[in-house]
């Protein structure tokens, strides 16, 4: 049975592709849905598949039934980075969005996104990010103020890797993912900083909607936390190596800011921001001695692409 049968009302489009990480969680039957109920289709769906699963081939001939192209590419490394950037290498389109397996996407995400790389074809697109299902979400993002940055921050970069869309072209020029396990949960983060030094701007457009889908459990999310802790302190320390001082503030920032969330917790009795903040507190500065220790190179920054 189809995903969605096709009503004459949706547009192919020809000139962007959707990349899908995933380890073969069953809620990306229903981010697939998402992306068929949307009011504009892509010419191509990437769905880089680190599980081998035999159901995602099924899911995928549904969706071709609406006119879209699918590719299904098993593999056998591990890790978001590596997943995103065999997907962006199979991309042949002059556009690509990147979303998560646990994201659902909403009816206008790729009409909106699509319009604002158009609009701004030099520029990294990235937008709101909501919270969907059952358990608590431990990251998203909410504001409905449209943002371009142009340089690095001393907060963070506003990149949201499971909503972002960019020229390939763009992608060639500022690299792929960093594949290095030590910064595992951040190699969004990392590309932001990259691009922003390469004097590619990223444009936060709150239009460009998708929900992310809250499946963790309390234990998993604290696993999470402490991956996301760690891994922020391998960028960091892999940019100390290289003897960058505004990383070096920034770490510092980021661990009195945690310390501030982490009072404010204890004050107001907010578990969820106790976990997370006690987490970074614990695991920030062993991430960063582990990324200030890595010889792990960043990937080729060129994109090898199967056009």
């Amino acid at each position: 049975m189809s995903l969605r049968e096709i009503d004459g009302s949706q547009t192919l489009r020809y000139d962007i592709s959707v990349v899908i990480p995933t380890v073969g969680r069953s809620i990306l039957k229903r981010c697939l849905r998402s992306i068929a109920h949307g009011s504009e289709l892509p010419r191509r769906v990437i769905v880089v598949d680190q599980s081998s699963s035999p159901q995602i081939r099924e899911w995928l001939r549904a969706l071709e039934e609406l006119g879209v192209e699918t590719k299904h590419l098993p593999s056998s490394q591990t890790g978001r980075a590596s997943a995103v950037n065999r997907g962006i290498e199979c991309t042949n389109t002059e556009f690509l969005a990147i979303t998560d397996d646990d994201c659902l996407v909403a009816p206008d995400w790729l009409r909106n996104m699509r319009a604002h790389l158009i609009a701004r074809p030099n520029t990294v697109v990235t937008g709101r990010v909501e919270a969907s299902g059952d358990e608590k979400v431990p990251m998203v993002v909410t504001s409905m103020s449209p943002a371009t940055y142009s340089r690095p921050r001393l907060k963070f970069d506003s990149l949201s890797g499971g909503n972002m869309g960019v020229a390939l072209v763009v992608m060639n020029q500022v690299g792929l993912l960093d594949e290095d396990a030590v910064l595992r949960c951040s190699e969004d983060g990392e590309l932001a900083y990259r691009a922003l030094r390469a004097g590619v701007p990223i444009k936060y457009a709150p239009d460009a909607l998708i929900y992310h889908y809250g499946w963790r459990d309390t234990g998993e999310r604290e696993h999470q936390y402490r991956e996301y802790a760690k891994s922020s302190g391998g960028f960091y320390g892999k940019y100390l190596q290289q003897g960058d001082l505004f990383i070096g503030l920034r770490a510092i920032v980021h661990y009195l800011r945690e310390l501030r969330r982490l009072l404010r917790a204890a004050v107001t009795r907010n578990d969820e921001h106790l976990r997370m903040s006690w987490a970074c507190l614990r695991w920030l500065v062993p991430g960063i001695l582990a990324g200030f220790r890595s010889e792990n190179a960043r990937v080729a920054s060129s994109v090898n692409s199967d056009r």
